[in-house]
């Protein structure tokens, strides 16, 4: 059997990563709009918290699908292969291993929360690695085209999203404990989270070259 042609496979990257971002992006609205259709208005306090609604299984679904995709990808050298991997397995965990549910749990689902919370954690960072160092890398034999410097200052501000919202979720774990009631009725946690993961969806549409593409 004769290999692909190269415009092929670099065809089917370019498109492997518009498919990750569409799901990135679309992933907060549809739980959010699904989560209304079904049990009425309002938000969940997290994305994560989606999880205990009628929504689990698009919950579960897109961050495998996900998972897949990453597993799948292939970039320009090592280290992007073993970014998609460690975000692969990040995600998974996302996946399967719920946040704490409201009320009172018990050791082991405050356990399964705490490796939830990591799995997050660790999926955002690999994510803003791949917006802030590898998707920013431009062949040093070769003048960055204009999209290009754009398309970095794309990748630098989506990463830095990411940080920040991470940043903010971690402040307001911390430091609003005490009056967490008063401000899940404003799912704050779940703005945060939603734009990261909107942040985590335009880096690699913009990577699919859905975005200022060269050429344009």
């Amino acid at each position: 059997m004769n290999p692909a042609p190269p415009d092929s496979l670099v065809l089917s990257y370019l498109g492997l990563r518009k498919v990750v971002g569409v799901l990135g992006i679309a992933l907060p609205f549809v739980l959010a709009l699904g989560g209304m259709l079904l049990a009425g208005p309002g938000l969940q306090t997290s994305i994560s918290d989606y999880y205990y609604t009628g929504m689990r299984n698009v919950f579960v679904g897109t961050l495998c699908a996900i998972a897949v995709f990453m597993l799948s990808y292939r970039g320009y050298d090592r280290a992007d292969d073993i970014a998609g991997d460690i975000a692969c397995v990040f995600s998974l965990g996302v996946a399967f291993f719920p946040t704490t549910p409201a009320g009172t749990p018990s050791d082991p689902q405050r356990l399964i929360g705490g490796l939830h919370l990591a799995s997050a954690a660790g999926f955002f960072l690999t994510l803003s690695y791949f917006s802030l160092i590898l998707f920013t890398r431009t062949d040093p034999t070769k003048q960055p085209t204009r999209k290009k410097v754009q398309r970095n200052k794309v990748y630098k501000v989506c990463g830095w999203i990411m940080l920040g919202a991470i940043g903010l979720i971690v402040l307001h774990a911390l430091l609003f404990r005490g009056i967490a009631g008063s401000l899940d009725r404003l799912a704050l946690v779940f703005w945060l989270e939603a734009l990261a993961v909107i942040a985590f969806g335009v880096s690699w549409l913009t990577k699919g070259e859905a975005i200022l593409k060269d050429g344009s």
